[in-house]
């Protein structure tokens, strides 16, 4: 089993991968013609809210003391099930336009 700094750069490191990942799909949004950009806005929209409950799942892991992280951890998977979740239907939209 991993320790929680382990864990937490795991998680940091998913978390920089989505976000470089977000940022093409925002320049996309940008250009992309009205009828276009309405969908990308909900979808990065959506992924955003994600991303900041995950966020806010690992600073909690990060913050906790020894003994209280891996309680935490529990929190923190499902918040990154469920970023996981709407970025891969935010990939799936920004990749089929």
């Amino acid at each position: 089993m991993m320790n929680r700094d382990e864990y937490v750069q795991k998680l940091k490191t998913q978390l920089d991968q989505w976000n470089a990942e977000a940022k093409t799909w925002e320049a996309k949004a940008k250009e992309g013609q009205a009828h276009m950009k309405a969908e990308y806005d909900k979808q990065l929209a959506a992924l955003n809210a994600r991303r900041d409950e995950a966020l806010y799942q690992m600073k909690l892991v990060q913050n906790a003391s020894t003994d209280a992280w891996q309680d935490m951890m529990r929190g923190a998977d499902e918040a990154w099930k469920n970023m996981n979740e709407a970025f891969t239907k935010a990939r799936s939209h920004f990749e089929k336009k």
